[in-house]
């Protein structure tokens, strides 16, 4: 088989990016690696100015908030972690914004925990949210919301929540930016010799016996984490980079041939994603006119105005057929309950706010939610 090369930075359409604390926090003064961040904050604008959307996922709120706050070193309290995140979250959201202004961008911060994921109701919200937010031109900068999440509503380390993000507003390229550059079969600071893979076609029990712990006493999330990213991001069309991120402009270092691990994907990500959609089982059926069918045809989201039934019981966000007069066309998430979705079939988008009494969206299943 004919070895892939390594994906172009350059390429990307969209682009998540996690950055880890021990990058952003300086470790001993507890304090912004301020220099640090205007750097990123210009690749970042480079990468939009190319036409790509960007998203950061960024830890640091809990380092920032701890050193404001003079708590001890060390594993804090639940308690001490939420109320130093509580206070970390304005100062990182405000160092980002003050980045990011000198390139006339807008910073805006999302919190998420596991739930948000798992919840198809809110899921669908965040996936909103940060396409919005993307079409404007904002760069969202996301963490978990470590003022409320408990351990069993926790992603736990930034690596896995990047990767769910990516899988969220179909990503093509996520760039986990770390203190080690890249993946390698042993502990390289244990073992000289170690050799770094410079792509991973597949994630082998090999190679994931090979991860090791997180090396930095401000970081999270270890090699195992990291490929268990790798692996969520891969399988929906996501490719991904580990990258030692240090430097001053890390996203330039990447592009130029920094050393790295590439994880290469085996699809399109839209792809991945309609063929995720298309495996789900149904919880009822929509029914749609002549019109609706050569608009889905030719790539439209559904409006209300070409429905002409409903059927089944759904909530927000579940899994729905789409009937045409020649029998079934493929499937999608529904943005409105079955009930909701009866009581605005055949009336146009504009009436919606009146019919249900609130301000909804204009499609009742979105183009990127469908599978046809």
């Amino acid at each position: 088989m004919t070895r892939r090369e390594c994906p172009a930075l350059t390429d990307a359409r969209l682009l998540v990016v996690k950055i880890g604390s021990a990058l952003l926090v300086d470790r001993k003064t507890g304090k912004l690696r301020e220099s640090w961040l205007t750097g990123l904050a210009q690749d970042v604008a480079e990468a939009q100015a190319r036409g790509a959307g960007v998203i950061l996922v960024s830890s640091g709120s809990i380092a920032l908030g701890r050193s404001t706050l003079g708590l001890t070193e060390g594993n804090l309290p639940l308690e001490q972690s939420q109320a130093a995140a509580a206070v970390g979250q304005i100062e990182l959201a405000r160092a980002y914004q003050s980045a990011l202004a000198p390139h006339g961008i807008s910073a805006a911060q999302i919190l998420v925990t596991l739930e948000d994921s798992e919840d198809r109701r809110r899921y669908l919200n965040v996936r909103a949210t940060l396409e919005t937010l993307l079409g404007l031109g904002v760069v969202p900068i996301v963490n978990e919301n470590d003022t409320i999440a408990t351990d069993e509503i926790r992603f736990g380390d930034n690596d896995r929540l990047a990767a769910q993000i990516a899988v969220t507003v179909g990503a093509d390229q996520l760039v986990l930016l770390s203190d080690v550059d890249g993946l390698y079969d042993a502990n390289p600071a244990e073992v000289p010799a170690a050799r770094r893979y410079d792509i991973v076609e597949h994630i082998t029990p090999e190679i994931e016996a090979q991860a090791g712990d997180a090396a930095s006493g401000l970081s999270r999330g270890g090699m195992k984490t990291k490929l268990m990213a790798a692996k969520t991001a891969t399988k929906a069309g996501c490719a991904l980079a580990i990258t030692e991120g240090s430097v001053e402009r890390p996203l330039l270092a990447l592009q130029n041939g920094a050393n790295c691990t590439w994880f290469l994907t085996e699809g399109d990500p839209q792809v991945a994603r309609k063929r995720w959609i298309a495996s789900m089982k149904p919880r009822g059926e929509i029914t749609v006119d002549g019109g609706a069918v050569r608009a889905l045809e030719g790539g439209k989201s559904l409006l209300p105005a070409g429905v002409t039934g409903v059927s089944g019981r759904f909530g927000r966000g579940e899994p729905v057929a789409i009937i045409g007069p020649e029998g079934r066309l493929g499937q999608g998430l529904c943005r409105y309950t079955s009930a909701e979705a009866r009581a605005i079939a055949g009336h146009r988008s504009g009436d919606i706010q009146e019919i249900l009494g609130y301000p909804g969206r204009a499609a009742l299943i979105h183009r990127d939610d469908m599978a046809i």
